[in-house]
């Protein structure tokens, strides 16, 4: 489990507080928080912390770091227990002012949360969280043109548009204003057609008012580009039913709920996965969409590294929901990064005995496979999959890539060269298939000059990709041509520092110029950014005797987490 306390402290925080040093005879206690607070066991930090809060209670710093620490395990009760000693010391603390404004607005005192929730409007983000929540809030009070009026202050910041529109169309929905609802759902969608919640929101509107031709066509349009997604699939299918959907926000505590969640779908990315964990904890015991929660939260999880507590999240799906598939898909992939590759394999098997036409289960299957390197188990499974396929997904050009990688490693070459030539022609010459297919050409020696340009162009259409342009140095010094498997090389090194492969590739190409001494450099630094087991022996043979004549050296790969099955998006 990975913290990043600094990040939480500054994000969700005031940068500082003062006189919050821990008095002399708590600095034991203080010191083992602070430790846990910086390592993997969160359990721990939450013990230590609580420790040290009962010999220091006024300590500002420790009451904030059990607040947040408690968000993350999930204890939001004890989170909002926490919350009015932390603003003591620190009254303007996002999350704890969250909490009490959410509490006062489950119950009805909207007027107090809305004094809770501009607390925590000091910068661009609190001032967007702050103004959809207390629009929320006027909702609750059945005032509709203060509720909008409070989403204009968000015409102060032009990319928080989507959010505006849709919230609007959200609240008059909700407040049974059809004609402005309406309006504002259309916008909304012409802004944002491929956004899942805008697309269910919008639907779920058309059929609420007898519309179900209207709401199949806007279902369809998303399908178009995300096939098969399963909870859209759910929505169509349930248009043949005679049963009239409930709104899609049912109450005003639900609305910020979809504040909250839409927050963190927002920042899923890896540096903000912690925040996206925090805000999906404070939504899910509020959300009328809890499943869709729990998928977003486990996914965030994931992305912090935190696998055992992500596949815990997952298994909280219920078992019949629309998400089932895609939830099981993924906790087949955490138990691979978990290093349980047989379970992995097992469980995604185990989906496929059950949706034998399930084809993200298979493609997941495959990649599960090549991560494992049981290259020919996982051309089988792609060849499964693109059985399944119609054609026109524009995933498919990923699953002949993926292939094409299978079949490559099985020195099937006419296989792989015809479905990485599919796959450039179905992605329109992607850099990804461009950079394989080239360098794998010129390490064969064959088509030399269609295999240069292939890598030229991938260089030039990803000139920040450290791998790509590795390819392209490793390529030229293929070719002999050291002057500019120099130039590639290092510039290579410089956008990707601590890769060993890419270390070692520059130090070949130093040696082979005659600089011998800047070639044992980059040996050394190869040895000191943590190769493969496997490769030391020849690291160490090279910063020793350098490079024998006619030296074959190892093509540089992305990180290995690079080739799995990307994830849909639950968001």
């Amino acid at each position: 489990m990975r913290l990043r306390l600094a990040l939480f402290m500054s994000f969700l925080s005031l940068p500082a507080m003062a006189d919050v040093s821990p008095s002399s005879n708590s600095f034991g206690v203080y010191l083992e928080s602070h430790i846990a607070s910086r390592s993997s066991d969160l359990d721990a930090m939450v013990e230590y912390t609580r420790a040290a809060l009962n010999q220091d209670a006024t300590n500002g710093v420790l009451a904030e770091r059990l607040l947040l620490a408690e968000i993350l395990k999930g204890d939001v009760a004890a989170a909002e227990a926490m919350a009015p000693q932390v603003i003591k010391t620190n009254p303007q603390q996002r999350t704890a002012r969250l909490l009490l404004g959410i509490k006062d607005f489950r119950n009805h005192r909207f007027a107090d949360a809305r004094v809770h929730f501009s607390e925590a409007a000091y910068t661009p983000f609190g001032t967007l969280v702050s103004a959809l929540l207390n629009a929320w809030s006027y909702a609750g009070e059945n005032n509709l043109n203060a509720a909008l009026h409070e989403l204009d202050k968000l015409d102060s910041q032009p990319g928080f548009n989507n959010y505006k529109v849709f919230h609007t169309a959200l609240i008059t929905d909700f407040m049974g204003n059809g004609v402005r609802a309406e309006a504002a759902y259309k916008r909304a969608f012409d802004m944002a057609p491929g956004s899942l919640r805008v697309v269910q929101a919008y639907g779920n509107y058309l059929e609420r008012q007898g519309r179900k031709a209207d709401a199949e066509k806007v279902y369809n349009s998303y399908l178009a580009t995300d096939a098969g997604n399963s909870l859209i699939t759910k929505q169509i299918e349930g248009l043949a039913s005679n049963d009239k959907p409930q709104p899609f926000i049912p109450t005003p505590i639900a609305g910020v709920g979809e504040v909250l969640f839409s927050v963190a779908s927002a920042l899923s990315a890896e540096p903000t996965a912690d925040a996206a964990i925090t805000y999906a904890q404070l939504a899910l015991p509020i959300s009328a969409d809890r499943d869709l929660v729990l998928a977003t939260l486990a996914a965030s999880q994931s992305t912090a590294h935190d696998f055992e507590a992500s596949n815990e999240t997952y298994n909280k799906v219920s078992k019949t929901s629309p998400l089932r598939g895609f939830v099981d898909r993924e906790v087949a992939i955490n138990q691979l990064r978990l290093g349980n590759k047989p379970d992995a394999v097992g469980m995604l098997k185990d989906l496929l005995q059950r949706q034998p036409l399930d084809v993200d289960a298979e493609v997941t299957l495959g990649g599960v496979y090549r991560a494992n390197e049981q290259f020919k188990e996982a051309s089988d499974a792609y060849d499964a999959a693109i059985g399944m396929m119609k054609g026109s997904e524009p995933n498919l050009w990923r699953v002949y890539y993926d292939r094409g990688i299978s079949n490559d490693r099985l020195k099937l070459y006419d296989k792989s060269d015809a479905d990485f030539k599919k796959a450039l022609e179905l992605s329109r010459e992607d850099s990804q298939v461009l950079n394989y297919l080239g360098y794998s050409m010129i390490d064969r020696g064959v088509n030399l000059d269609e295999a240069l340009r292939m890598v030229k162009k991938a260089a030039n259409l990803k000139p920040n990709d450290g791998y790509i342009t590795d390819s392209l140095g490793w390529a030229y010094f293929t070719l002999k041509n050291y002057a500019d498997a120099t130039t590639y090389c290092e510039r290579a090194v410089d956008l990707v520092p601590f890769d060993s492969t890419i270390a070692e590739h520059l130090g070949d190409v130093y040696w082979r110029s005659g600089r011998e001494l800047e070639a044992r450099f980059q040996y050394q630094h190869a040895i000191d950014n943590h190769p493969e087991p496997a490769d030391l022996p020849r690291l160490n043979n090279k910063l020793k005797d350098g490079l024998p004549p006619e030296m074959a050296a190892k093509p540089a790969e992305a990180a290995p987490t690079a080739d799995l099955p990307k994830k849909p998006d639950a968001g």
